[in-house]
């Protein structure tokens, strides 16, 4: 019997949600009736759906497998007509659990009358809940009704989580911002929250106290990670969920501080708004560089580029000539949090992306096509931001992309930051640990056309598309990828045909044979120099 898979990501819904739809008049016959939670619903006649369910979700039969049972049965003199069913029953049920199921709906009609009693008793016996679904409701309703409320619980969490952003990056900007920061972080987070030295000395906490077994746990946490252990830690006790998250490194005269978040276990977007408090508790508590402490000044600075002053105001606070910008999105077979890839980069001038920590969306499963498919879009934040001093070697962290700028003046971070975004859609595209951006050099064939007769040309041969931005990004990146679809598709999170149709469509408005090298050549140096010209702007 193969584990189920890991939760997943998609917000769950209550089951007593969907019996509390009148719509639906669904009715649970068996099995736990608290605490059960819907992923996603699959609808299967087959009689070992176990291949296809991937967990979490409510399993829907109208019984049709059962009538090969029963007609085995009525063949056989010597057996009695229902204990083969009786014992095939309870095999179904006890498998289904195996697989992680949350739930199943039995369906009245076409084939059964009512819900067969050995379904019922065997899922009261295996501890899976079991639901009626009437004449009237059709499957396609119940997994309407699940989809429904799982968009709403997802706007509900990004809602909660850009809310939670935007209070902690106010409250990092406050005097006492580590207080501040405790104390907006346990507000979000409805738990406890707590900065502790490896000895369980408390540097700061917020929100309300949880009883001694929490906080010995909390201790212990806080002591593994201080030793040089993992980045982050997790533990759970009985209604409490623990995380900690590592924010200083270590080494000669550096204390290592730890966050515990202490949480309702079944609040999965509290993690997420850790996360990002963490990496804010990290620039304003760590060590900072290998050019020494973190200073005041530089804290002050983030902050402040955080809530959206301009570089150029803030550059006296951060002295370094020229910065370089990260970009870094987490890869999924990782748990590294932003916090140790801070420390792996040396600074701790980081900044959380609007996207760090939200759960990727995910599809209905089919027994064809049992996958989730989730891609980054152009122009979405990244996980983690990191300014690194430009004659600081970044190099690449396991478990994370990065993508990377090229040393620049604080007063063109903007564009730095555009760069790195680029750089870290090639990598994506190219499943490569690392990407750098590269300009053109001093003696490049751009050096000998003037940059405004350059622009002109731009301007000119790429008219048709000047009203589209999604095209003229299509084109940019389909170049840039060597002409691959698939890659193309992967840095703008978009289907393949849809690169296709806008390369076509494309063409079609320049008309010109975008097969032909000299035709890619001229329009990626056009492409260069309206970039260039934005980037002076």
């Amino acid at each position: 019997m193969p584990r189920p898979l890991p939760p997943p990501s998609t917000p769950p819904v209550p089951l007593a949600d969907l019996l509390a739809r009148t719509d639906l008049g669904l009715r649970q016959l068996a099995g736990p009736r608290e605490g059960v939670a819907i992923h996603w619903v699959h609808t299967s006649e087959m009689a070992d759906p176990v291949p296809y369910l991937l967990g979490g979700e409510m399993l829907l039969t109208a019984g049709m497998h059962l009538a090969e049972v029963r007609g085995a049965a009525a063949t056989s003199p010597d057996t009695a007509l229902d204990a083969p069913l009786d014992a095939y029953l309870d095999g179904y049920v006890a498998r289904t659990v195996a697989a992680g199921a949350a739930a199943l709906g039995f369906g009245i009609a076409p084939v059964h009358d009512t819900v067969p009693a050995a379904l019922v008793a065997a899922c009261d016996r295996h501890g899976l809940p079991l639901v009626e679904v009437p004449v009237g409701t059709p499957f396609t309703a119940v997994e309407s009704a699940v989809w429904q409320a799982v968009t709403e619980a997802r706007h509900r969490e990004l809602t909660r989580l850009s809310e939670a952003q935007r209070a902690l990056a106010a409250a990092a900007a406050r005097p006492d911002p580590a207080s501040a920061v405790l104390r907006a972080l346990a507000r979000h987070v409805h738990g406890w929250t707590a900065l502790l030295a490896p000895d369980g000395a408390e540097h700061g906490t917020a929100g309300p106290r949880p009883d001694g077994p929490v906080r010995a746990a909390a201790g212990r946490l806080a002591r593994v990670l201080g030793a040089g252990g993992p980045s982050s830690a997790t533990d759970t006790l009985p209604g409490t969920s623990l995380s900690a998250y590592a924010l200083t490194g270590r080494g000669p005269g550096r204390q290592a501080l730890a966050l515990v978040v202490a949480a309702d276990p079944h609040d999965p977007p509290a993690h997420a708004i850790a996360g990002v408090a963490a990496v804010l508790l990290a620039l304003i508590t760590g060590p900072a560089t290998t050019h020494g402490p973190a200073t005041a000044e530089h804290s002050a600075a983030l902050v402040r580029l955080l809530l959206g002053a301009r570089p150029a105001d803030v550059a006296p606070l951060l002295g370094a000539p020229l910065w370089t910008v990260v970009h870094a999105e987490r890869r999924r077979d990782t748990t590294e949090s932003a916090a140790s890839l801070a420390a792996a980069l040396g600074t701790s001038l980081v900044a959380p992306g609007a996207a760090a920590e939200v759960p990727a969306g995910a599809h209905p499963a089919t027994e064809s096509t049992a996958r989730t498919e989730t891609a980054t879009a152009p122009g979405a934040a990244p996980a983690l931001r990191a300014l690194i001093p430009a004659d600081q070697e970044v190099t690449a962290h396991p478990g994370w992309t990065l993508g990377v700028s090229e040393p620049t003046p604080v007063a063109e971070l903007a564009t730095a930051d555009r760069h790195a975004a680029a750089a870290l859609r090639r990598a994506l595209a190219g499943r490569t640990a690392l990407v750098r951006h590269r300009a053109p050099g001093p003696h490049s064939i751009t050096s000998l056309v003037t940059p405004t007769d350059a622009r002109r040309h731009a301007q000119a041969l790429l008219a048709p598309l000047t009203d589209s931005p999604p095209l003229l990004a299509t084109l940019h990146n389909w170049l840039s990828l060597h002409g691959s679809w698939d890659r193309t598709a992967i840095a703008l999170g978009v289907h393949r045909n849809t690169v296709r149709q806008r390369i076509t469509r494309i063409a079609g408005l320049l008309d010109t044979d975008l097969d032909d090298p000299d035709v890619r050549m001229e329009l990626w140096f056009a492409l260069r120099s309206l970039d260039r010209n934005a980037s002076r702007t």
